[in-house]
């Protein structure tokens, strides 16, 4: 399998980019932080690529699906994993918040799309998107709106791209809380999103008490296991949607 994993220098993009080489696929991992890409692909195992990518620069998006469709002899596969999520009320959300949370979490996914629908149409392959429990499966979590109402419109993007490309997998993954491994392919969320952990200590117990919070993550192989699982689950089986949330371990056992 022949895989692109954009944002794949940190969190679970990396995770997964390298859990998928491990595993035996050829990967091209995208992200805009060169030196940790390298890093990656390096842990991702011999034929491993590293490609610059940003996903707000439509040039920089056609260059490296181009460059990855050149190296790895064409696409079966991309995974679609990067996101911010800033911690701000509505109110106090501005006009460029707005746009850079959209211009990474959808407007980019779109880009990416673009330019590798071609070489997905032709493998008869597959595009999967990581998405979020507060964009379906539970109510909006106060403080993160913006993020929220970005994923939704994700996945209304992933069905549009579905109707007009039936020729190609589109999978809606959704994703509970999981903090990642270790080092640089930790869960980068709040950092990445620069929150106000002030704003942060009022709202936790909010989320708490209205049962936002699963109490328990996903283990970050069991994640890479089942994504690898949905990308070689066949070309007859169409996967739409996939939610891989957090099982409480069994009573006096660890996760």
């Amino acid at each position: 399998m022949r895989a692109v994993v954009v944002g794949a220098s940190s969190g679970l993009g990396r995770c997964i980019g390298v859990g998928l080489g491990q595993r035996g696929a050829q990967v091209a991992l995208l992200a805009r932080r060169r030196e940790r890409l390298e890093a990656a692909a390096a842990e991702a195992g011999a034929g491993a690529i590293a490609i610059e990518c940003d996903v707000t620069e439509p040039s920089s998006v056609s260059s490296a699906i181009g460059k990855a469709a050149a190296d790895l002899g064409g696409i079966d596969a991309i995974v679609y994993t990067p996101a911010i999520g800033p911690l701000s009320r509505l109110l106090d959300t501005d006009a460029d918040t707005w746009r850079r949370v959209f211009e990474i979490n959808v407007t980019g996914a779109s880009l990416v799309t673009a330019a590798a629908i071609s070489h997905l149409t032709e493998s008869h392959g597959r595009a999967l998107y990581l998405s979020s429990v507060s964009a379906s499966l539970t109510p909006p979590w106060p403080g993160l709106g913006a993020y929220g109402v970005s994923k939704a419109a994700l996945d209304k993007l992933i069905e549009a791209w579905r109707v007009e490309h039936p020729d190609v997998g589109f999978t809606r993954c959704i994703v509970g809380d999981c903090t990642g491994g270790e080092g640089d392919s930790a869960t980068e969320f709040p950092m990445a999103s620069d929150w106000d952990f002030d704003l942060l200590g009022e709202l936790h117990p909010i989320w708490e008490a209205r049962g936002l919070l699963a109490g328990c993550f996903i283990d970050v192989e069991d994640l890479v296991n089942a994504i690898d699982g949905v990308l070689h689950s066949g070309k007859s089986i169409g996967m739409q949607t996939v939610t891989l949330a957090p099982r409480p371990p069994a009573e006096g056992k660890d996760a």
